[in-house]
């Protein structure tokens, strides 16, 4: 088991979150049902699903399920991006969208451009650039083993 097929963000209004995804970081997906019970973004590799906070809870665990709230819960998203230009374009749109601006972009201790966005629900997604990263013909980032060492 050493691949994640899907990734599922547990939103407060998936109407709202679907469209900060789709139009506003430009996430496709076939979805376009008024009152959808869940969304899949048909992006390279991973796929993004939203469903419904309390929904996602009670999936877990129906009779008892885990408390929503109570602030950070340890797990960071993040886009790499081709160029620091991609990065910036990225950061102008999201407050438009109602996502907040956790750290505008700077270079990064490790040599990229990196700063923290929050979406609607407060996840937080790390928009990075780095000129040594590599992308295959899907779009996904080559980590090469020598990279990891330095």
């Amino acid at each position: 088991m050493n691949r994640i097929n899907v990734i599922c963000l547990g939103v407060r209004d998936i109407i709202k979150a679907r469209a900060f995804y789709r139009d506003g970081l430009g996430f496709t997906t076939p979805s376009n049902e008024d009152k959808p019970d869940v969304v899949f973004f048909s992006n390279g590799g991973t796929r993004l699903e939203l469903y419904p906070l309390e929904a996602l809870a009670k999936d877990i665990n129906e009779t008892a399920p885990p408390a929503i709230g109570g602030g950070f819960g340890g797990i960071t998203l993040a886009f790499n991006a081709k160029t620091k230009e991609e990065v910036d374009a990225i950061f102008a749109k999201i407050e438009s969208l109602g996502g907040k601006i956790a750290k505008r972009p700077e270079t990064a201790f490790w040599g990229g451009y990196s700063g923290y966005i929050q979406d609607l629900d407060g996840y937080y997604w790390e928009i990075a650039y780095w000129d040594g990263w590599r992308f295959d013909a899907n779009d996904m980032l080559v980590i090469d083993e020598h990279l990891m060492d330095e």
